[in-house]
């Protein structure tokens, strides 16, 4: 590896910083974008190299990428596409021959609906939601754009994220916890520093051209976590909610389109990692003092 290695993050968001911190106290120099100069004030406070990038492209792309040897993109791809290929694919090509890893974080709404089904790396993917054939389209165009210029791009789909800040015991104390019931939903989920360790893994056993789910080892119904959460807090759970009669915005909704549990074999086996969350329960456990 790189003697003086840098992580670029397109999006340096949840998952992305728990990465970057990671690889910071590594000796990585790590850099990434965000979308106001507020947040980039904060990142830079932190040791972020912060950049400015969505509404606008980078303004100085070639300043902002030198030196960069692993690329981590986890901007969502809107109707129009991926916007960093869209802004910056010239760019990133020029990077392309230094760059010794690149990881595009996509999801498991990729395999679509599998009524409760398993998916492995090896299903077809078949999505079912707008949201999830966006995804599938940003994955396509950055393999073929990796065809094109051998950029060593991993593929990582994501299921539900929770962690500090964003899990079932925040929004119970907050009053905003439903459990709403879909007869035979599942969902996986992951904690974010599963995401990170799974990311570190693959970053020191590369394999380009890889795709990897990233969840944990218990799907369950949504439900089943916000009952468990209430326990653990001491409180009653909120009430049943039937789907059908549930308020949801069109987001929420898309989520219950597809049940399906997802298999985390791969990088169990190939990248050896142990999770630190296996189930929601270690997750919310260790979130119950720090939610």
């Amino acid at each position: 590896m790189n003697l003086h290695p840098r992580l670029f993050c397109f999006g340096y968001g949840f998952s992305a910083a728990a990465l970057g911190r990671r690889l910071a106290a590594r000796g990585f120099a790590v850099a990434g974008t965000c979308r106001s100069e507020e947040k980039a004030a904060v990142l830079r406070a932190e040791g972020i190299d912060a950049f400015i990038f969505g509404e606008t492209p980078l303004a100085d792309p070639a300043a902002a990428l030198a030196g960069t040897t692993h690329l981590l993109l986890s901007v969502p791809p809107g109707e129009a596409g991926d916007p960093v290929l869209a802004a910056h694919e010239p760019d990133i090509a020029r990077i392309a021959p230094q760059l010794e890893w690149m990881g595009y974080l996509s999801t498991t709404g990729v395999y679509g609906d599998r009524s409760g089904g398993w998916v492995d790396e090896r299903t077809p993917l078949a999505p079912g939601t707008a949201r999830g054939r966006r995804r599938l389209e940003a994955e396509e165009a950055w393999r073929a754009f990796a065809a094109r210029t051998a950029a060593p791009l991993h593929i990582f789909r994501l299921a539900g994220i929770y962690g500090p800040g964003r899990n079932q015991l925040r929004s119970l104390r907050e009053g905003t916890a439903r459990r709403i019931v879909k007869p035979g939903q599942i969902f996986s989920r992951v904690h974010v520093e599963d995401i990170a360790a799974i990311l570190e893994a693959s970053i020191a056993k590369p394999r380009p051209g890889a795709a990897y789910n990233v969840c944990d080892d218990a799907p369950a119904p949504p439900q089943e976590v916000v009952a468990y959460a209430a326990k653990l807090l001491g409180c009653e759970p909120p009430p049943e909610i039937p789907f059908d009669k549930a308020e949801l915005t069109p987001m929420a909704r898309s989520f219950y389109a597809d049940s399906k549990r997802v298999s985390n074999r791969l990088v169990r086996e190939e990248l050896c990692v142990t999770l630190q969350y296996p189930t929601y329960r270690e997750g919310l456990k260790a979130l119950l003092d720090h939610p």
